[in-house]
């Protein structure tokens, strides 16, 4: 790609100037590239701030949205295992692979998973596994996760999920809700699941079982 250093450097200050503040998601944003996970028809608009199809109804979302669900997720002293619904095209699980120690992603439909394997297998990364299945069921084998990520928004917080955070983890996902989407971080303590409203969002519907 023409220009990659300027439009990466355009890109991490545009994502600044949106007010995402954390130099650890940053750097990782500026290191992994989001043009390896485009259809090569939209490369040259790798690095806008916009959601870009991927096949089969879906999308990666905007860097801006890729951020801040990274942001908000981060915990300096709680990266060990992270489990994330939604694999699309694995932009995001390529990042989340750079902060926490293990990596467990799930898609639905068959021919993305497949894709994402094959894009996410030039990265050689060691702690990632992929999983093609039901994402309302989670990954019961592998106990409790420090964080649960969902890039598609359910009707309602997925008690499977909910159950699979370990205590005091933490939950980012969009929540269809009136009409609209809200995305939430939730806070699960000994006192019960605290829940934060963070912003507006427009995510695709989370869907059950697997295509």
């Amino acid at each position: 790609m023409k220009n990659n250093k300027y439009l990466k450097s355009k890109f991490i200050n545009s994502l600044k100037d949106k007010g995402i503040k954390n130099e650890f998601v940053l750097d990782v944003l500026a290191k992994i590239p989001r043009e390896a996970f485009i259809e090569p028809a939209l490369r040259t608009r790798a690095y806008d701030q916009d959601a870009l199809p991927i096949g089969c109804s879906q999308t990666i979302s905007s860097p801006y949205i890729v951020a801040k669900m990274t942001e908000i997720i981060y915990e300096t002293d709680n990266m060990g295992s992270v489990l994330e619904i939604g694999t699309g095209c694995g932009y995001q699980t390529a990042i989340l692979s750079s902060l926490f120690d293990d990596v467990i992603s799930i898609e639905r439909i068959e021919t993305l998973h497949i894709r994402a394997k094959k894009t996410l297998s030039s990265f050689n990364l060691k702690n990632v596994t992929l999983i093609h299945g039901d994402g309302y069921e989670g990954c019961p084998q592998q106990s409790y996760f420090d964080a649960i990520i969902l890039t598609a928004a359910p009707d309602r917080i997925p008690d499977k999920l909910l159950a699979q955070l370990n205590q005091n983890g933490r939950m980012i996902l969009p929540l269809h809700h009136n009409g609209s989407q809200k995305l939430y971080r939730l806070k699960k303590t000994k006192n019960g699941i605290h829940k934060k409203d963070i912003d507006d969002v427009r995510f695709v519907p989370m869907l059950e079982g697997k295509v």
